[in-house]
């Protein structure tokens, strides 16, 4: 066995330099701050999805004071449509006072 007393050859300059990973070679940061990076941009995308999207987003808000605004349209049609049942409700009683014509129950 005679390769163990070879001796080994000479490393290139490329051998001997480390090699870089790559976070190192694509972003120049470590694989560990490059995966905390990737992390932090996902929180944060994730934080953004739920707020256009989730329970309680900006959507639900729009959809709500639509909503409100409709409301506030029918219940101010219904207190006229209210004011003017009243005013002829309070004539008919006027006219069963004046003539008598009409029984009272």
């Amino acid at each position: 066995m005679t390769y163990y007393n070879e001796p080994l050859p000479p490393l290139d300059d490329d051998m001997t330099a480390p090699k870089e990973n790559f976070g190192e070679r694509y972003f120049g940061l470590s694989t560990g701050r490059l995966l905390i990076l990737l992390g932090a941009l996902g929180s944060f995308i994730f934080y953004i999805w739920i707020l256009f999207f989730g329970n309680n987003s900006y959507f639900v808000l729009e959809d709500l004071n639509t909503y409100q605004r409709f409301l506030s349209k029918d219940t101010q049609r219904l207190k006229n449509e209210n004011a003017r049942l009243q005013k002829q409700y309070f004539e008919l009683q006027e006219l069963d006072a004046d003539g008598g014509k009409h029984p009272k129950h």
